[in-house]
Order: C-alpha cells, then sequence, then structure tokens
C-alpha cells in the first residue's frame, strides 16, 4: 500500500477551498456534505498548525554564538 504524502500548506488550502466552493453550491448529498465537512475542518486544522509553526520559526533569531532569541523590532 501507498504511503500517504504529506500535503504542503498550499496544496491544503486550494482543497480547502475546494470543498467549500462544493459546498456552496449546496448540490452535494447529506452524507457526502458531511463528508467533505469532515475533511476541510482537517484541513483547516493542518493548516492553521502549519501557519502556526512557521510564524514560531520566523520570530525566532540565531545569534553569531548559536543562541536562539525572540525576534524583537527595536524602536
Amino acid at each position: 500500500m501507498a504511503e500517504k504524502k504529506e500535503l504542503s500548506f498550499e496544496e491544503s488550502l486550494e482543497k480547502l477551498e475546494e470543498i467549500v466552493k462544493k459546498l456552496e453550491v449546496g448540490d452535494v448529498a447529506l452524507d457526502d456534505a458531511i463528508n467533505e465537512f469532515n475533511n476541510a475542518m482537517k484541513l483547516a486544522k493542518t493548516c492553521d498548525e502549519k501557519l502556526k509553526k512557521a510564524e514560531e520559526a520566523i520570530t525566532k533569531l540565531v545569534k553569531d554564538n548559536g543562541e536562539v532569541v525572540d525576534f524583537q523590532v527595536e524602536e
């Protein structure tokens, strides 16, 4: 059995947008709509987690001595 590839943020967001469009049209049977909604919620969670990780990564700086510090804007 093939291993599932983790989707990138962009791929997840694109699939989420496709599901939203499909559900907005309203041409989906109730059971299918529920399945699509559940898939959308999983994708939204994945996107949120990836955004949080990215935010954490870009708010850290590594000094010359290797010390990791929070990024601070000096005014």
